[in-house]
């Protein structure tokens, strides 16, 4: 969106369209077989992948492996301190579902067949909050998942590559990566997961207001799709560097 001839920037100097700089470094965890810290912004996320030779028993003798996620953010990630939640004794209804999230996303871009009687989990601990976490664990949490296949010659496992952004109306204007002080205010919120072969995972969208309209929503995932091509871009580099 313009006004006149010039481009609508944000507080932070972006234009509508840009991602915040992003950077993933991996083998940040001597012994995790991959493992990935990858920082948007303000956000930073270590994601780790553990490959274990055992399955849920409900698919046990079935040839098939499994894929899933556990996600947590460290005490002092925010603003104020959160309790850990195993003090409380219990998953949070937040952490569950972003987790879920997470597992789903990976799961939709690894052939279960392939890994076999195998498990893969990626943890994903956040260590600094500033919007985007449950993106950035994905798209971070791929490059820790797809570097541990490759160190151990299993790369042949992946069928493409996932990510995550997050897209909103702030003010009737559409950005794309939005931070907490964007994402806090704004009139509708999206993440958008999806595969590098353009197919989406999952579309989580809300109206913090007025209702949106179709329109909108096709505005948002044109967005969006810039703004994933460049998280796969990041993740290829990312990759170039693992050996076998």
């Amino acid at each position: 969106m313009t006004i006149g001839a010039q481009p609508l920037k944000r507080v932070d100097g972006r234009l509508p369209g840009d991602l915040r700089p992003i950077s993933m470094t991996l083998g940040v965890q001597k012994w995790a077989e991959g493992s990935c810290l990858i920082k948007l912004g303000g956000t930073e996320v270590l994601c780790a992948a553990t490959i274990e030779d055992k399955i849920p028993p409900h698919l046990r003798g079935k040839g098939t492996g499994w894929v899933t996620a556990e996600y947590s953010m460290l005490p002092r990630a925010t603003t104020e301190r959160n309790i850990r939640e195993a003090t409380k004794g219990k998953v949070g209804g937040r952490t569950y579902e972003i987790q879920r999230l997470v597992g789903r996303s990976l799961r939709g871009v690894v052939d279960m067949a392939k890994l076999g009687e195998r498990t893969i989990t990626v943890d994903c601990d956040v260590i600094n909050a500033d919007g985007g976490t449950r993106t950035a664990s994905i798209t971070g949490g791929w490059v820790a998942l797809a570097a541990a296949l490759t160190t151990y010659g299993m790369e042949r496992c992946l069928v493409g590559r996932v990510a995550a952004v997050s897209v909103g109306i702030l003010g009737g204007m559409i950005c794309l990566d939005l931070d907490y002080s964007e994402d806090s205010k704004a009139d509708v919120d999206f993440n958008i997961v999806a595969t590098d072969a353009g197919r989406y995972v999952e579309l989580q969208g809300t109206a913090e207001g007025k209702p949106f309209e179709r329109a909108d929503v096709d505005r948002m995932l044109d967005m969006a799709a810039g703004g994933l091509e460049r998280l796969f871009a990041a993740q290829a580099e990312a990759l170039a560097s693992v050996k076998r």
